[in-house]
């Protein structure tokens, strides 16, 4: 345990910024599952919307820290190639 006071306060923003980050990261896992589970379904067209809310939550979360910008990125890409594959 820190006995250092500027670390005891360090310590508790980090808890706090976990708790954000992990509910987000969460969240992500969900979005793109929504994504992959429109794929699956007969109509391709219908993962479009749900694509669009993935891409712009893993924007919002690279923006924030959350993850970094090309893990986005990385997720973006292959959502979109999941949904274009699935149209075909």
């Amino acid at each position: 345990m820190a006995n250092i006071k500027s670390q005891i306060k360090r310590n508790r923003q980090n808890d706090a910024a976990n708790v954000r980050n992990k509910s987000v990261r969460s969240a992500l896992k969900t979005s793109a599952k929504k994504v992959r589970g429109a794929v699956g379904d007969e109509n391709g067209d219908s993962a479009q919307s749900p694509l669009r809310d993935a891409s712009r939550a893993l924007d919002r979360a690279a923006s924030k820290g959350v993850i970094h910008k090309r893990t986005a990125a990385r997720r973006k890409s292959r959502l979109a190639r999941a949904v274009a594959a699935g149209r075909s």
